[in-house]
């Protein structure tokens, strides 16, 4: 995984722990063909789980959105494109 920490990328690997203080710039991305996973841990909590369930339900879909459908989607989670 590779995680943007407010300043530069960072490649991360298995056992790294990365903090984002609220409202934090931070962002995340997989540039490879092999999988990879990782935990997000929000607290106090914050509703997130819509933005990544549809995410989940592009993938499972194979769907190519739009750049207004990105958009639309950002939007309504409070989520910015890096």
């Amino acid at each position: 995984m590779r995680i943007l920490d407010g300043r530069r990328w960072i490649d991360a690997v298995p056992g790294d722990f990365m903090f984002v203080p609220e409202g934090g710039v931070h962002a995340f991305g997989h540039e490879c063909a092999e999988p990879a996973s990782m935990l997000i841990l929000f607290t106090p909590g914050a509703p997130r789980e819509g933005f990544f369930e549809a995410l989940s339900a592009i993938a499972a879909e194979d769907r190519q959105p739009t750049g207004d459908e990105w958009a639309d989607l950002y939007r309504r989670h409070d989520t910015y494109p890096v």
